[in-house]
Parts: C-alpha cells; sequence; structure tokens
C-alpha cells in the first residue's frame, strides 16, 4: 500500500495505491473516485466500535466501508467533507487516541476502539475519544491545517477541546474547565467556573502531559459555524 497527500493544507486529498487483495476501511462518504479494479462494500454499525459509537452518539445508524482491490491493482482517492488537512500515519504497533470526526480511513489490521463517553464530555468528567491501535496506514482529517506540538518528559500544555485532532498514547491527558475553576469545589464552584467558561467563549480544555506528540487542527467547526448564522436565513424569511 503506497499514498500520498494532495492540496495540502485547505483542500486535502489522500490517493491510496492497493495492490491486488490490499485494502483500505474508510467513513462513509469519503471516497472521491477510484479506479475499477477495486470494490467496495457498506456495512451498517453492529457491535464492536461503531456499535459502541452509535450508542455515544444517542443510536443514529453509522456505515462504514471497506475498498478492496478485488481484479487487481488500483487507487482511491480520499478526502474529509469540511476544508482542511490529510495527515498519514504509519501505524508501527503504537497506540494513538483520536478524536472521533478526524478519523478519516485506515488499514483494516488496525484495532479500534472507544475511550470515554459523549456524556462524560460534557459533564466534564472525560473525553470521547477513538483508541487505534496496531500496525499500518492510519489517515486523519482536520478543519484547517494541522499543527503539532512535540512534548518531553513531564512538559504540559494546554488545548481547547474543539482543536484537538489525535495525541500519541505516551501522553497523559485530564480534561479541565478553560478557567481552571469548581473542580474539587461542590456544586457552587461547579456553577462559578462554568459560568466564567461561558463568559470567556471558552468551554472545556484538555492538559497534556508528556513525552508524545499532540496534534491540533488550526480552526473549529462549532466557531466557523457561528460565525455563519448571522448570514443564515431565519424563520419568516428576514
Amino acid at each position: 500500500m503506497r499514498y500520498k497527500i494532495l492540496y495540502q493544507p485547505s483542500f486535502s486529498m489522500a490517493v491510496v495505491e492497493l495492490a491486488r487483495g490490499e485494502q483500505i476501511m474508510a467513513e462513509s462518504g469519503a471516497m472521491v473516485s477510484m479506479s475499477p479494479t477495486i470494490r467496495l462494500q457498506a456495512a451498517m454499525s453492529g457491535g464492536g466500535l461503531f456499535g459502541a459509537v452509535k450508542s455515544a452518539v444517542g443510536g443514529e445508524s453509522l456505515f462504514r466501508t471497506t475498498f478492496t482491490a478485488e481484479d487487481g491493482p488500483g487507487e482511491i482517492t480520499l478526502a474529509p467533507s469540511a476544508l482542511g488537512d490529510v495527515m498519514a500515519v504509519e501505524m508501527a504497533g503504537s497506540r494513538f487516541y483520536v478524536q472521533p470526526g478526524s478519523y478519516l480511513a485506515g488499514h483494516p489490521a488496525l484495532s479500534i476502539g472507544v475511550q470515554g463517553s459523549m456524556r462524560g464530555m460534557l459533564s466534564g468528567e472525560g473525553l470521547f475519544l477513538l483508541t487505534v491501535e496496531g500496525s499500518g496506514l492510519l489517515l486523519l482529517s482536520s478543519f484547517g491545517a494541522i499543527h503539532e506540538k512535540r512534548l518531553g518528559p513531564g512538559e504540559e500544555y494546554i488545548v481547547d477541546t474543539g482543536h484537538i485532532v489525535a495525541f500519541e498514547g505516551s501522553v497523559q491527558y485530564r480534561l479541565e474547565k478553560a478557567t481552571g475553576g469548581g473542580q474539587g469545589q461542590g456544586i457552587g464552584g461547579f456553577l462559578k467556573g462554568m459560568v466564567q467558561s461561558a463568559l470567556s467563549g471558552e468551554g472545556f480544555v484538555c492538559r497534556y502531559r508528556g513525552p508524545g506528540s499532540i496534534y491540533m487542527q488550526t480552526r473549529q467547526l462549532p466557531g466557523f459555524a457561528r460565525q455563519l448564522l448571522p448570514f443564515l436565513p431565519r424563520a419568516g424569511g428576514n
């Protein structure tokens, strides 16, 4: 399996070349084009990763698509739906934590699981992440460009949760309110921290501790959506 990434960092597209019999698994809707030698198989979520994600996000049906070079070698092009970058990771028996919306595609030999829950993230008790382990190609996507921050042993760094793409398994992390208030201070401290976070325009942040790399996106989709709201049609035609 060979690959290249074109049109970085704003309109990135991955071109993956498959030898006969090779496969790659991608999120639904990621395929842009492919050779006629490649066959695709879409499967509705059941157990495992996709069943867990389905449960976590409220029961919405999810699909995965496996592309196989059945009739000979061929290529497939993959791209995310949002404007932004694509990053390739050559997994070699390692672990990555990935923000669910940043998973684009991967080798079928990779083991993918879920850590945390949406409820835990909204309550400030933890992040909802995909865990990717094993060996093979992993393709990640972002909204905006991807920025890497390499942390030394014991070095700490804080990232807004809306800008998280992925980080290495060697990196420790803890979810906090952006204002830093309220933890261990009872309901009064929690509410005070939430009010301060709302007034500051920030929500939760993630505090990382090295060693290892963290990968951030230079833009976040919710913030971009808020910028568009004044320009969208409103009820009543105004």
